[in-house]
């Protein structure tokens, strides 16, 4: 993995960064030594190089296990509980195996990350006459969006195939010790993978909670596990900070933040990534944004939304910049043919493979935002694999760490994510919350 920040020198110096390099490099050592705020979340700094051999080859025969019996397995969780897993699925998978007649991974499905009721309907009807499973992810087992979900499909599923079967087909991810699933997966006899109390859950891809439905997709957790551990160890507080990635990251958008720009938008040119921008967005966004502090994540699938937020992003309020994630090389190739009529002028390609158009998309775009006035800051993989996978993952991690104490905020709790639970539970007259429902009641 390549970091590249020349693109950003037009708007603040070299001087400006290398000034806040060693403010980057004292929260890391913070992050590392486990002395700030939040310190009981940080059991993903040294996750990658501790994962034993014992547990991959538990998870992996676990994912096994459910593979054999289930032609479509069903996901249920909501934030970080799904969004890392499916980053990676998603990135891996081919974009259109759902028409593939040879597959030879079940298909991936997702539930509880909402409470759409006709998504939910839909989900049902089409696991009709399906042989399916269930991951369970969730600490408590009582988040509601997850609950709702597993509540539905556990039921559909004990109802198609019985309750001793259903047993063997339901994994469940949770704590080691509590909470209303950790009961019920021991009464149940489901399997069970614990997730680490010391692990948030946008930190949580590198765990069981990410692990277990990637490789029950199919894709080799070794192989991401190996890349996180190599960027472990390339941004450990004893590497230079003119050599530590997520160091000379997190100091950059923090010195374009003090100069105004207060939006950053993860691009890529590259249709698989998509949902690693969402996760993205949750690490970054959860982490950050704080004590009305933080940089606001936003992501963008190029040349896509070039024809829809090209125009914004060249010409609207300056306060944006870009971290382009480029992908060197692609996994396929399509050559473009020659049309005798040509009628579309495209002859002028002909025998250039497409990602070579793509290519020159990107440089174009970095050009003209560059001049438009939009910093610029550039990561390049070599291809999309689980090794630069998790390298992208770690990397994005442990500079979200050290750009949270640079804001001076707890990277690692998210308070205000509780705010519209309380009173959506008031609005539902929940047992226990009969002050909150009368005083939103007197509100409405």
């Amino acid at each position: 993995m390549k970091l590249s920040i020349e693109k950003v020198y037009p708007f603040i110096s070299k001087e400006d960064i290398l000034k806040l390099g060693k403010e980057a490099k004292d929260c890391n050592v913070v992050v590392e030594n486990g002395s700030g705020k939040g310190n009981d979340f940080l059991g993903w700094v040294n996750l990658p190089s501790s994962v034993s051999a014992e547990e991959i080859a538990d998870i992996n025969a676990a994912a096994e296990k459910l593979r054999a019996k289930c032609e479509v397995i069903v996901v249920i969780g909501i934030g970080g509980s799904y969004l890392g897993a499916k980053a990676v699925i998603d990135a891996l998978s081919s974009s259109f195996d759902l028409l593939k007649t040879d597959r030879k991974n079940p298909v991936m499905l997702y539930a509880g990350q909402n409470i759409g009721e006709e998504y939910l309907a839909e989900l049902l009807e089409s696991l009709k006459g399906k042989q399916f499973g269930l991951i369970n992810i969730s600490k408590s087992g009582t988040t509601t969006e997850p609950a709702i979900a597993f509540r539905l499909l556990k039921s559909v599923l004990e109802g198609n195939v019985g309750k001793a079967e259903a047993k063997e087909r339901i994994i469940a991810v949770t704590d080691a010790k509590k909470g209303a699933l950790r009961k019920l997966a021991d009464q149940e006899g489901y399997k069970t993978f614990i997730i680490p109390d010391n692990v948030g859950g946008r930190f949580s891809v590198l765990t069981p909670v990410g692990l277990l439905p990637i490789a029950a997709a199919g894709y080799d957790i070794t192989a991401l596990l190996n890349g996180a551990s190599e960027m472990e160890k390339a941004t450990a507080s004893s590497i230079e900070f003119s050599e530590n990635k997520s160091e000379i990251y997190a100091a950059t958008r923090n010195a374009l933040y003090r100069s105004g720009k207060k939006i950053e938008i993860l691009v890529n040119f590259h249709p698989k990534l998509h949902y690693f921008g969402e996760w993205w967005k949750q690490l970054f966004g959860e982490s950050e944004g704080k004590e009305h502090k933080g940089i606001f994540p936003a992501a963008v699938d190029f040349t896509t939304d070039l024809h829809s937020m090209g125009q914004w992003i060249q010409e609207g309020e300056r306060t944006i910049f870009e971290t382009v994630i480029s992908v060197e090389k692609p996994n396929k190739s399509v050559v473009i043919p020659t049309d005798e009529a040509n009628l579309d002028g495209l002859n002028f390609l002909a025998g250039k493979g497409v990602d070579q158009v793509n290519k020159m998309a990107e440089l174009g775009t970095q050009i003209a935002h560059v001049d438009g006035g939009v910093p610029n800051l550039k990561i390049s993989i070599e291809r999309i694999n689980e090794f630069n996978l998790g390298q992208l993952i770690y990397f994005f991690e442990r500079a979200c760490g050290i750009s949270g104490y640079m804001l001076k905020v707890n990277p690692f709790d998210q308070p205000g994510v509780e705010a519209y639970k309380k009173n959506m539970f008031a609005l539902l007259e929940k047992p226990g919350y009969e002050a909150e429902t009368k005083a939103i009641k007197e509100r409405l």
